[in-house]
């Protein structure tokens, strides 16, 4: 099971559990992965994929799948992302 975000590629953080003594383990801060699908209009299909509630809303504000990818940089998506974005371009050209 991937523990990362197949739009953005937000994976986990590390960390310490602090206790009362001020003792130190380490630990990981997962991010809050959901499945979810997205309808791509220009695609004319559903998408389904594992992102996080972060870029769910992100997503959302952007106004749709399609609209997010294409004004996003390609270094700032992950890779299934960047396939996504390419078969969008393709078929809007």
């Amino acid at each position: 099971m991937s523990t990362k975000c197949e739009l953005t590629g937000k994976s986990f953080q590390t960390g310490n559990n602090v206790s009362h003594a001020k003792n130190r383990t380490k630990r990981r801060f997962l991010p809050n992965l959901q499945n979810i699908s997205f309808m791509s209009e220009t695609l004319g299909r559903k998408i389904q994929l594992k992102v996080a509630t972060s870029t769910i809303r992100t997503v959302e504000k952007k106004g749709g799948l399609d609209d997010f990818l294409i004004n996003t940089p390609n270094s700032k998506l992950a890779q299934k992302a960047k396939k996504l974005k390419k078969s969008i371009t393709n078929k809007n050209n």
